[in-house]
């Protein structure tokens, strides 16, 4: 039976528990268990990490521990009772563990690895604490490092800053809110900003002297040295090194290293130096020999000096070498380091270039005890301590110093009869009266032993040494008396005895008869002879004199004497003085005559002489008063007050307790507080009238330790009385005090020496209270206070200094235990409060008033139950709320400084008025609010009271208001507030509805409602699991509270909702958005409400609807919704459907349709706002976020029609444009803003970055910029189109000067056009499927304009990268629906090819690089070719059954666009039978053939070898048989006769077959020229191999015409018309025949094809050194219509890298897919052109001349033939316009005229109409000379209707062409064209076996020059060239329409069709 546990409520799991029972509870080791129940060796409880999952498991696997149960029962809650520093180490440990792991799969290694360290090193910690054997100072150590490391990884760890009391977590319903406050405060400080430590330590260590010639023991001194001063600044370290340069000792590692200790922060700076000082000890010469002496002499060595500069920075110095200098003449050894650190470089060198000494230096920081604690190891070590000279800047009472330090400094000795100077050696002793030695007290430097005799250095050969060594002297107090030191001085010989000669002497006492001691100074001493028979052990000679200063007058033998010497001593010590007023005043008895003089004396004395003797000096003072206090009262006081004012400075401060013990032990004047009292009101007294108030202003100062005497001696005078005279004591303290409170009445009025005294009594006024009660009752003293501070005036006539210390001294008392007690603190609050509010109302000393209030509510806490409280509240309440509202609106609505940082909480005084707010507000009860309402006596001060507070909690819920890890602050604030909040409703309620109602008032509580709800802090979903079950522990869920509150003031507004409607829609829908299921119960029927209302008021939704769109973009754009919230929003999205009562309810309503379309709408918003926000989280621009802006772009236009919000993202996608440099697509994109601008002076206001401005202002600088972005992106066509809107709009204004600008920059683009090469793009279609695409992607398909360079493969590439999970679909097929709905990711990927409709690539006329353009822009259709065979396949010839599905696509707008890709909006699939695929191919690879022949033709190919091999492919076709495969096919009688109605294509295959044969034959004759020697037997098999080819066809020969050119080009491009007969001509004559010429039909298809290829492929690459077949050396796609005849070689990647564009063909194809377009790379598109207008009033002799001598104008026009040049102009524009075509047909007699290619009307490029000149002409002219000489150039412009005598032709057609046109088109006759046809009768007298033959008699087939005319040809005169240099400043419109082709060899001639004249349009000149 289950029985409820009494005391097993808490547990840990020792051991991992898998239930496998029924109803067990599986359990990890290590967690928590509260238990309910138990039976039989079970327990049913839960895991406190999975609360709500209750279970058993077995007794044994938990171990039990203590807890405290709260609310016993069904509820209850279980506290460990273990040391709340455990239980929060564990509590983190366990958070951290979680988190831990995801560093490590972040990849956060540093962070990772520290966190463990520190985790192992808490658990290490945790196991001392648990074991409880630590003393308490041991364990308050450790939990002092176990909350610092807690907190460290908290921090790094970003979680909550935890507020701690004495290590513990403080609860924050145990504190004052003030308190709180001010605990996170100081943590937030700690972390944030160490304090400065004022003491400093240099830690020195010697590693090692580096020397190569030592031999001799050394010594090495270290000290400090101010080189500014030029002193010491330490004592020295001292370091023995053996002969080896190793430390004598090197069992004793301390003696290598120092603490150089008490450095103050002046002694920190950049002009200290550690210098270093060897002495070698040796022989005199550091070269001399051996055996010369053996006596040892200590000489200088060597000098070493380094700054602590580099130490300030706070980095060690670790092996740092410093070079040793020595002195080049030893008398500058004194002052080496100075030469050294001034760079004296005249006076020492390197001793030498390998010696060095190896040093590590480092700064540290704090107390002696702090390093102690910090840098434990270096102490351990023993270190050595070397002292600061003289004392630090504190003095500790118990330091104990008796140092004397001696500086031997220089001395002046005769030769005594030498020759040469001596070598003088000093040796000092100590010794008694009694002559003795005193033992081991000379110390060189710390780090070594004491010496009991010091021998100086020896400087050679020197009368005048100096040493300037320090030594100190560390003799006892008790032997200072009657010591002396002795200074003996020898010459020491450098002869082989080496003795040391004693020659004189010098000496000096300690101590001087009146007990004073050698006082410091440098001292001259006397040096006396040494006379050998009067020992020196005998101290006779004590009686001399020592000093030259004070000798008698009568011993003028010493005063002349030329030796001396001198000595500095410096005394540091605690106990002797050198100062003889000290000892005088000590001994007033003696001499009771001085006191007067001793006690004015003592104000010179030095503060340290008087702090040694501070008790013998109090004893003193007090002993006079008491002698005499008539005679010396005001005397001692003063000397009372000097010695009190004293310890204030911080010298000597630490002093305080000294004198504190004397007062409590030693004092014993019990009568001395009558005179005290007397003198200090006498001085109070004084202050209104003394003119001087200095010395006064001194005794207030010192009023703290004088009431301490005053009192102590009150104590003992009642002691020793029994209480006598109590209350005369009692008079003269408030006779006191009425003195002090009549001074500090007084108004200074321009006095300012009485308001500083009244300043500095007050700063020393708290200090008086604990004596105070030492007598007096706790009451009567606050009395005293109160009547003091009640007292001072008022703040408008009080200075502001004055009034800063009066708040300190209020500040003070409130912190001082006078008001803690309750009955002394009723008495100071309502003068406290009376001052704050006077500070407060005025703004003034804001800081100090804060630090009041926290003081005064840190007593105040949640629980507090005293009646006393509450009446202090309701003081507090009622005299300081509505200013303290006030105050923080203020300091929060201060502007910042320019340029300041944010400012944090405690740099300012706002969190402390906060927190003080906060602590009245969560202390006030219904009774104070009941109240507090009440005294409202308006409407108007309660709607202003609500409307501050209301603004005052919005303010303290921004997120800037606390740090961000100070969560624990903004939870007690929350709960502050919606405390508050429900308290305030009820009196909106009451006040401010039905007739009272205020708008103002609840609009600011729903606003404050809203944002309190979306509080960050708030979000528990956000929380981990165990920081989420604390909060709902303690606080609840305040969200659903607050929800709560809405919902129920909603229900209570009734009609008066209508003034919430729309403006309320926006905010309740971010509360609905909140994932919290019980706030949306409640909150999602207000907006049933709010459409009901709506639709009342105005019948539709309009407003809400817009206010809904409106929030929720602003919504997205904050960062906001993420999957969550479209779960959630999609749920909201049925209003009707999850909640059945509002279902019922709306069901009711007659506006139930316009709800479910509003819901719609916002429906399809959200899903693409959310699609918006997702994309925008990526890094990179991609085409995810640009398709999804655009997405939202039209939404915005097409189903909101929201200006404002579509011209946002406009700029938006234009930016993203911008990133991703898409300036074609950012120029279309900006476009959409310029069409909703107008050319109107209507002012815009400022919006995005557009200034303030004019529209016309605006819409000129969208078109500036558009035109920018158009010539970035090489799209210049439309740039140009845009310059010509914004010239047209210039003209129109009459504004010149910027239309000649934007003439310019047109003309700029047309040669850019003309002169800079453009890649042509590839298109792809991409199919988007499945269900986890964006809701704009989703089961979509789109055409991608890619990138330039960018193949199939690159772009397949991106796409999968866009997209990593998707999957790549391998087929072409349209998927079906199971692929649609499905949960996963598939793209369909492959090259499309655009369908362009521009008329300009129908025009023949056109160069390529103009062509290019259009073929590529503006395009709307795309299509893809699949193969399949129908029917039965051939094996033999499967191109009889092979059909191609061709698919169209159709966009929803063209491309390029705003974006690189649209939508499929249609597709269209046809089937082309076999035979329209072969003459597809055909007319395919003619088309490259030309292609190919003109770029060589035109030396625009550099590397023939794709010709080369497209010869081989086509001649050769060794793979799949090549054309003869098409006439196995097509061309036999049974296809002819089973498929009659494919006469005119089988008749159309056939003209292509022997129009490729010609083209084949003249492309040999051009490769002969061109192809290199080595290639020269290629092209010799190629030769061989096309006659077979011939013959296989079964062609026996051409007819001339054929032969002669069946090329056909124009600008550079080969010319193709359908359905009409090439005209040929030979140099014998014209032959017109009636076939129908290969080459009239246009390949229009951009698929290439490889059918031809070939056996020679091999041989090819072998002269070439490609390995590639001819079909991919220059990129040909396959056709999937022939992709059985395609090659199976691979391109080379050299031979194809000049073609940008990548292959196209059907997906389905084994082969790599190609595409024809990319041959169009392997010629330029960039021949300038030019367009030539022939004036008709001028001769054609004059035009002929004209041309000839300008060489920069075109020579001939190869786009027309020599019909069309004589009877047939074409008209010309300069529109980009196409006119129409008309129609003619022409006949003569017998022979027929070849058909005239169509002629579509020129556009307005300069490179449109070229005209050739018939050399004819020329030979006619008068000047025939110069023609004649004339030469044709390999790059002129040839017609194609003028040939040679031979097939095999030379030359290439014009790219040289630059000039613009000058002239106009006319009219041709009709007795030109007569003619022009008898110009072409010639006859063709060659065979083909000539084409190798004479090829270098054979003119340039396209040249109208030729070098052998038979028969001159005229040259028409609508091709004449004027000589006028003048010509027209702007072209006319042509004025006649050109003819148009045969429509059949057998038809008959019709009249050629008229077309209206079109009037010429008129052009601005650029």
């Amino acid at each position: 039976m289950w029985i409820p546990t009494e005391n097993e409520k808490y547990g840990v799991v020792i051991a991992s528990f898998r239930g496998t029972a029924p109803h067990a509870l599986s359990l990890e080791i290590g967690e928590t268990v509260q238990i309910l129940e138990k039976c039989d060796g079970w327990y049913r409880g839960f895991s406190l990490k999975s609360p709500n999952i209750k279970g058993i498991f077995p007794s044994s696997y938990v171990h039990l521990k203590n807890a405290n149960v709260k609310n016993k029962g069904q509820f209850e809650s279980i506290i460990p009772t273990e040391d709340s520093v455990i239980s929060e180490m564990t509590a983190t440990l366990r958070e951290w563990g979680a988190m831990w792991k995801q560093l490590y799969v972040k990849n956060e290694g540093d962070l990772f690895h520290r966190l463990w360290h520190i985790m192992n090193e808490i658990l290490d910690l945790r196991r001392q604490v648990l074991v409880g054997h630590l003393t308490c100072d041991r364990m308050k150590d450790i939990k002092r490092h176990i909350t610092a490391r807690l907190d460290w990884g908290n921090e790094q760890l970003g979680l909550d800053l935890v507020p701690r009391k004495e290590y513990a977590m403080a609860d924050p319903d145990d504190i004052s809110i003030t308190e709180l406050y001010r605990l996170m405060e100081h943590r937030h400080r700690k972390k944030d900003t160490p304090a400065a430590a004022s003491i400093h330590h240099l830690y020195v260590q010697m590693k090692s002297l580096m020397c190569s010639n030592l031999g001799e023991e050394l010594e090495v001194f270290f000290a400090l040295y101010d080189s500014r001063d030029s002193r010491m600044v330490s004592e020295r370290f001292f370091v023995k090194l053996n002969r080896n340069g190793l430390p004598r000792s090197p069992e004793k590692s301390e003696r290598q290293c120092t603490l150089f200790t008490d450095l103050s922060s002046s002694d920190i700076r950049k002009d200290i130096y550690i210098t270093v000082h060897i002495i070698r000890i040796g022989r005199m010469g550091a070269g001399e020999k051996k055996n010369i002496s053996n006596v040892q002499y200590r000489r200088p060595f060597g000098c070493a000096v380094v700054s602590i500069a580099d130490l300030l920075h706070g980095e060690p110095r670790e092996d740092l070498v410093l070079k040793v200098y020595m002195c080049n003449t030893e008398s500058e050894w004194y002052q080496i380091q100075d030469s050294i650190i001034k760079k004296l470089n005249a006076r020492y060198n390197l001793t030498s270039a390998n010696t060095g000494l190896s040093v590590s230096l480092q700064l540290l920081h704090g107390d002696i005890e702090q390093i102690r604690r910090e840098y434990s190891a270096l102490f351990t070590r023993g270190v050595t301590v070397t002292r600061k000279l003289g004392f630090s800047d504190i003095i500790m009472p118990g330091d104990m110093r008796n140092d004397l330090y001696i500086t031997v400094e220089k001395g002046e000795f005769e030769k005594g009869g030498k020759s040469v100077p001596r070598n003088v050696e000093i040796t000092m002793y100590i010794l008694d009266t009694e002559g003795h030695i005193l033992k081991e007290y000379i110390s060189l430097g710390s780090g070594e032993l004491s010496l009991s005799e010091y021998h100086s250095f020896v400087l050679y050969h020197n009368n005048s040494p100096r040493w300037s060594e320090l030594l100190k002297l560390p003799v006892p107090v008790d032997q200072f008396r009657g010591s002396h030191i002795r200074f003996e001085f020898r010459h020491c010989s450098t002869k082989e005895k080496g003795e040391k000669k004693l020659f004189g002497y010098s000496f000096v006492p300690l101590m001087q008869e009146d007990g004073r001691t050698l006082p410091d100074g440098t001292h001259e001493l006397i040096v006396h002879k040494y006379e050998e028979n009067i020992p020196l052990q005998d101290p006779r000679y004590l009686k001399l004199p020592f000093s030259k200063v004070n000798l008698p007058g009568n011993n003028q033998a010493l005063k002349t004497s030329k030796e001396s010497f001198w000595m500095t001593s410096f005394l540091c010590s605690t106990k002797l003085t050198q100062n003889g007023d000290m000892l005088d005043l000590l001994k007033w008895r003696a001499q009771p005559q001085k006191i007067t003089d001793c006690l004015l004396k003592l104000k010179e004395i030095d503060g340290s002489e008087i702090v040694k003797f501070l008790q013998d000096t109090l004893d003193t003072l007090f002993g006079i008063l008491d002698e005499n206090p008539q005679k010396y009262g005001l005397k001692v006081f003063d000397c009372l007050v000097h010695i009190i004012n004293l310890l204030q400075d911080s010298k000597f401060e630490h002093f305080k307790p000294v004198m504190d013990t004397y007062i409590e032990s030693h004092f014993a004047g019990a009568l001395a507080y009558r005179d005290l009292i007397k003198v200090l009101k006498w001085y109070v007294d004084r202050i209104i009238e003394a003119e001087r108030q200095e010395h006064i202003q001194e005794v207030l100062k010192a009023q703290e330790y004088i009431f301490k005497y005053i009192i102590q001696s009150r104590s003992l005078f009642s002691i020793t009385t029994g209480g006598q005279n109590e209350e005369e004591f009692n008079c003269c303290i408030q006779e006191l005090f009425m003195s002090v409170r009549f001074f500090l009445s007084r108004e200074s009025k321009g006095y300012a020496a009485l308001t500083q005294t009244q300043m500095v009594y007050l700063s020393t006024f708290p200090s008086i209270y604990t004596e105070l009660l030492r007598l007096f009752d706790i009451r009567i003293v606050a009395n005293l206070i109160r009547d003091t501070l009640g007292s001072l005036p008022t703040i408008t006539h009080v200075d502001d200094s004055l009034e800063a210390v009066k708040l300190q001294c209020i500040a003070r008392s409130v912190e001082s235990e006078l008001y803690l007690n309750p009955s002394s603190r009723c008495i100071l609050l309502p003068v406290v409060l009376h001052h704050l509010h006077m500070h407060l109302q005025e703004q003034k000393d804001l800081v100090m008033c804060a630090r009041i209030l926290s003081s005064i509510f840190c007593l105040i806490k949640k629980d507090s139950t005293e009646a006393s409280i509450s009446e202090e509240v309701d003081m507090i309440v009622e005299s300081l709320l509505d200013v303290l509202l006030k105050t923080i609106l203020e300091i929060t609505n201060r502007p910042q400084p320019v340029g300041a940082t944010l400012r944090l909480p405690y740099q300012d005084v706002t969190g402390e008025f906060v927190a003080c707010l906060l602590s009245l507000l969560r202390q006030m009860t219904d009774k104070h609010y009941q109240q507090l309402l009440e005294n409202f006596t308006t409407k108007e001060k309660l709607r202003d009271f609500l409307l501050q507070t209301f603004t005052v909690f919005r303010i303290l819920i921004r997120p800037e208001m606390f740090p961000k890890d100070w969560t624990v602050m903004r939870l007690v604030t929350n709960n502050v507030i919606i405390t508050t909040v429900l308290y305030l409703s009820d009196a909106l309620r009451k006040n401010f509805l039905a007739d009272n109602f205020d708008y103002k008032v609840w609009d600011s509580y729903f606003y404050l409602a809203v944002i309190f709800i979306n509080q960050q802090c708030l979000q528990l979903e956000t929380f981990t699991p165990s920081k989420r079950k604390k909060i709902l522990e303690k606080y609840g869920d305040m969200r659903v509270m607050m929800g709560c509150e809405i919902f129920s003031m909603w229900q209570n507004l009734g009609e008066h909702k209508l003034n919430f409607i729309p403006a309320m829609i926006g905010p309740f829908l971010e509360v609905t958005l909140v994932p919290q299921p019980d706030l949306r119960n409640v909150m999602i029927p207000i907006f049933h409400d709010m459409m009901d209302w709506e639709q009342r008021r105005s019948g539709n939704f309009k407003q809400v609807e817009a206010k809904l769109i409106d929030k929720l973009d602003s919504l997205m754009s904050e960062g906001k919704g993420d999957e969550t919230y479209r779960e959630l929003f999609s749920s909201i999205i049925p209003l009707f459907g999850p909640y059945p009562s509002l279902l019922k309810k709306i069901e009711r309503e007659t506006w139930r349709e316009s709800g479910v379309s509003l819901i719609a709408t916002v429906t399809r918003l959200m899903e693409r706002l959310l699609d918006y926000r997702d994309c925008m989280k990526m890094g990179e621009v991609d085409g995810k976020k640009i398709g999804c802006t655009v997405s939202m772009l039209n939404f915005y236009k097409t189903e909101l029609n929201k200006e404002e919000m579509y011209i946002r993202y406009i700029h938006k996608l234009y930016d993203l444009h911008i990133k991703a440099q898409d300036y074609t697509e950012a120029a279309y994109t900006l476009m959409l803003y310029d069409e909703l601008l107008e050319w109107s002076d209507r002012p815009l206001r400022e919006f995005l970055s557009y200034p303030i401005q004019m529209e016309w202002q605006r819409k000129e600088f969208l078109r500036l910029t558009i035109i920018q972005n158009f010539d970035r992106g090489k799209c210049w066509e439309n740039g140009i189109v845009m310059c010509r809107k914004l010239a047209e709009q210039y003209e129109n204004d009459y504004d010149y000067r910027n239309l000649s600008k934007m003439r310019m920059m047109e003309a700029t683009l047309y040669d850019k056009i003309m002169d800079q090469q453009r890649l042509e793009p590839e298109f792809f279609r991409v199919g988007f499927y499945g269900k986890k695409f964006p809701f704009f992607l989703r089961n979509k398909e789109f055409v991608c304009r890619g990138h330039d360079y960018e193949r199939l493969e690159a772009f397949q590439q991106r796409m999968l990268t866009e997209f990593p999970h998707a999957i790549a679909m391998q087929h072409a097929n349209q998927p079906d629906e199971t692929i649609f709905q499905a949960e996963a990711q598939y793209l369909q990927i492959y090259a499309l090819t655009p369908i362009s409709d521009s008329p300009v690539l129908q025009r023949e006329d056109i160069p390529d690089n103009i062509k290019s353009f259009y073929k590529v822009n503006d395009i709307l259709k795309f299509r893809y070719d699949r193969p399949f065979h129908k029917g039965t396949k051939d094996k033999e010839n499967e191109f009889k059954s092979l059909w191609v599905e061709r698919t169209t696509l159709t966009l929803v707008q063209r491309l390029p666009g705003i974006c690189r890709w649209f939508e499929v909006e249609k597709r269209e699939t046809v089937e082309m039978s076999p035979l329209d695929n072969a003459i597809e191919v055909l007319e395919n690879k003619n088309q490259q053939l030309r292609s190919l022949i003109t770029q060589c033709q035109s030396q625009q190919m550099q590397n023939i070898n794709p010709f080369t091999m497209c010869l081989n492919g086509v001649i050769d076709a060794a793979v799949n048989g090549g054309v003869a495969r098409y006439q196995e096919a097509f061309f036999v009688k049974d296809y002819i006769l089973n498929h009659p109605e494919d006469g005119e294509k089988i008749t159309r295959l056939k003209d292509l077959t022997l129009e490729q044969a010609q083209i084949l034959e003249y492309g040999l004759a051009v490769h002969e020229k061109v192809v290199p020697q080595d290639m020269r037997p290629l092209h010799k098999r190629l030769v061989d191999q096309f006659f077979v080819m011939k013959s296989s066809l079964g062609i026996q020969d051409f007819p001339a015409y054929a032969r002669a050119s069946p090329v056909h080009f124009t600008s550079g491009s080969p010319r193709v018309c359908r359905n009409s007969i090439s005209m040929s001509m030979s140099p014998d004559g014209t032959r017109i025949t009636t076939r129908r010429s290969p080459l009239t039909y246009p390949a229009v298809n951009r698929y290439s094809s490889s059918s031809l290829s070939s056996q020679a492929s091999a041989e090819v690459s072998n002269i070439t050194g490609q390995s590639e077949s001819s079909d991919e050396v220059f990129n040909m796609q396959p056709s999937p219509s022939t992709s059985s005849l395609s090659s199976t070689h691979s391109a080379s990647p050299n031979i194809t890298s000049s073609a940008p564009s990548s292959a196209r063909a059907s997906p389905l194809l084994p082969e790599k897919p190609k595409h024809s377009r990319e041959n169009s790379c392997l010629s330029p598109r960039e021949r300038p052109c030019s367009v030539i207008y022939p004036n008709p009033s001028e001769p054609p002799q004059r035009m002929l001349a004209h041309q000839i001598s300008d060489n920069s104008l075109p020579k001939s026009d190869p786009s027309l033939s020599s019909q069309e040049k004589a009877v047939n102009p074409t008209p010309s524009s300069w529109s980009l316009d196409t006119g129409k075509e008309a129609r003619t047909m022409m006949e003569c007699g017998k022979l027929t005229s070849p058909p005239i290619p169509p002629r579509p009307a020129h556009s307005g490029s300069p490179s449109r109409n070229v005209r050739s000149v018939s050399p004819s002409s020329a030979a006619r002219s008068p000047q025939k000379g110069s023609v004649q000489s004339f030469t044709p150039s390999p790059t002129e412009c040839h017609s194609a209707g003028l040939v040679s005598n031979s097939p095999v032709l030379s030359g290439s057609y014009s790219s040289g062409i630059s000039s613009l046109s000058r002239c106009s088109v006319s009219e041709t006759s009709g007795s030109e064209a007569q003619s022009g046809e008898q110009t072409l009768t010639t006859s063709y007298s060659s065979g083909s076996e000539e084409l190798f033959r004479k090829e270098n008699k054979t003119p340039p087939p396209y040249s109208v020059y030729e070098r052998a005319l038979r028969r001159p040809v005229p040259v028409p005169h609508s091709l004449s060239i004027p000589i006028s240099s003048d010509p027209p400043a702007l072209p006319p419109k042509p004025q006649q329409a050109r003819p148009t082709k045969l429509e059949n060899i057998n038809m008959k001639s019709e009249p050629p069709m008229s077309r209206p004249r079109p009037l010429p349009r008129k052009v601005s000149q650029l």
